[in-house]
């Protein structure tokens, strides 16, 4: 089972590898098979990526805009015919299902490009009257982006910061995750036969250590990351020294508050969404699930009927729900939680430890896990687990379990079910998180805004807010009379 791409970076509109570099495998999750064997982009390799970056963006910048978004277009109805492959691939390159991948991958990415396609023409400014003098304004780009993504949605992820950045004129230097290096490039070739002019978007491989030179480079002017919390932090404190613009997107520890007035069916459906798709590696995952006392035991004996019937299995096969975990090291953390949960006293309702999955005996399998009866100070209540791992909290009130869901160091996510909408209105209102929901979980338009508060990161993918964060504004004071002096 092979997925070898063309080379391991696109740079200036063409592949190239770069020999220097230590060599980056990927791996299959589902079998541990390497699918790709590809190479580190050294210094040499990361300042070519930026200087083309610089060049492409001299002339993408001086681009009409709705020539622009013609291009972006274009590029989504590329992604669209391609889409079978393309969620093949990231299948093989996640281990997600692809019953996942063939919706919300290169799909979505699609539907991206398409959004800000659209919005290039309207990326205007504004008239000021001053009475006999005026003044305007200009939306101009920021430069050269450097946008660093993250492994559980990588062509999905590429897309949302390059949709935006593309769209008000940047050219953008993007690193996937050394997880998952593929699909990148994939997006890199759709924009290139779209028309987008060299260098303008360019993809280069690595670790941590090839993000780090990407954030202090000098000719970089923004930095977008998708990525842990304290990989958050090293960045912000990076580009804090040459001042560059950020956008962070980061970790949660989401509470998703369930009332006594509202369905279980549909709040059960929301669960197991907000905690097992994509076999829990989300970010704005609700895994934090309080349960008001009233509907605690239907709802529990619901979970666990509806959880017993997921099938996990060959990631390939389009009936699997849940596939693997992206690595053994992911899948070594996510087993260490669910052991913690036990000692802390936790009731184990189902899964709890490795699956065995017939045919994939190397397969990164865990069992989708639920615990009841968490307390707050639990350590599976207040760390981020990234896997199947649902950690289940009862309250009394309304009051108590806003601020229960509130004392956390994050804030990227929060979910409201009741039959009381003026109830869940009044909730979401006093939740500290940047994206919510209302009767759903985890559903993310491209036309709503996605971001954080607190230790969740700052700045927001998509949406028209996503133009602020990718562009800067030029005030111009226009004089139509004699100018005055004191001498």
């Amino acid at each position: 089972m092979r997925a070898q791409p063309t080379a391991s970076h696109y740079i200036n509109g063409e592949y190239i590898d770069d020999e220097s570099g230590a060599p980056l495998e990927s791996r299959y999750p589902a079998t541990g098979e390497v699918i790709a064997t590809l190479n580190v982009a050294t210094h040499a390799t990361i300042n070519a990526a930026v200087a083309a970056a610089r060049r492409g963006f001299k002339v993408w910048s001086a681009t009409p805009p709705a020539e622009r978004g013609q291009v972006l277009l274009r590029a989504a109805q590329i992604l669209r015919e391609k889409n079978r492959e393309l969620s093949e691939l990231e299948t093989l390159d996640t281990g997600k299902p692809l019953q996942e991948t063939l919706v919300a991958d290169a799909a979505s990415g699609a539907d991206c490009l398409d959004y800000f396609g659209g919005l290039t023409r309207t990326l205007t400014g504004e008239h000021i009257d001053l009475g006999g003098s005026f003044a305007y304004t200009r939306r101009e780009p920021l430069g050269v982006v450097a946008a660093i993504g993250a492994w559980n949605y990588p062509i999905q992820i590429a897309c949302w910061k390059a949709a935006p950045a593309l769209a008000c004129g940047n050219s953008v230097v993007f690193k996937p995750s050394e997880l998952t290096p593929l699909s990148a490039l994939k997006l890199a070739e759709a924009l290139s036969e779209a028309g987008l002019p060299e260098g303008v978007f360019n993809v280069i491989q690595g670790l941590g250590e090839t993000g780090a030179h990407l954030v202090s480079h000098p000719d970089v002017a923004k930095v977008s990351l998708t990525g842990s919390v304290p990989t958050g932090i090293r960045v912000a404190e990076a580009a804090a020294k040459t001042l560059k613009h950020v956008t962070l997107e980061l970790g949660g520890k989401s509470p998703l508050i369930i009332f006594d007035d509202a369905d279980v069916e549909n709040a059960v459906s929301a669960a197991i969404n907000a905690n097992f798709y994509s076999t829990g590696q989300i970010c704005s995952n609700g895994t934090r699930v309080f349960v008001q006392k009233g509907i605690k035991d239907a709802f529990l004996k619901r979970l666990a009927e509806r959880t017993a019937l997921a099938r996990l299995g060959d990631p390939l096969d389009e009936e699997t729900h849940i596939g693997p975990l992206v690595s053994e090291s992911q899948m070594d953390k996510v087993l260490s939680y669910m052991k913690l949960g036990a000692e802390e006293g936790a009731r184990l309702v189902c899964g709890g430890g490795r699956a065995e999955v017939q045919g994939f005996a190397e397969g990164l399998f865990v069992e989708p896990t639920v615990f009841a009866d968490v307390a707050d100070h639990m350590r599976i209540a207040r760390e981020e687990i990234f896997g199947p791992v649902m950690c289940v909290l009862d309250f009394d009130t309304e009051d108590e379990a806003v601020a229960r869901a509130n004392a956390t160091e994050f804030g990227l996510a929060a979910g409201v079910f009741t039959g009381n909408l003026a109830r869940g209105h009044r909730v979401v209102a006093a939740l500290h998180a940047g994206t919510c929901w209302i009767n759903t979980y985890n559903l993310t338009p491209i036309e709503m805004p996605f971001g954080g508060y607190k230790h969740s990161g700052f700045g927001r993918e998509n949406g028209h807010a996503a133009i602020e964060h990718y562009s800067q504004i030029k005030s111009v004071y226009v004089e139509l009379g004699n100018v005055e002096s004191a001498y």
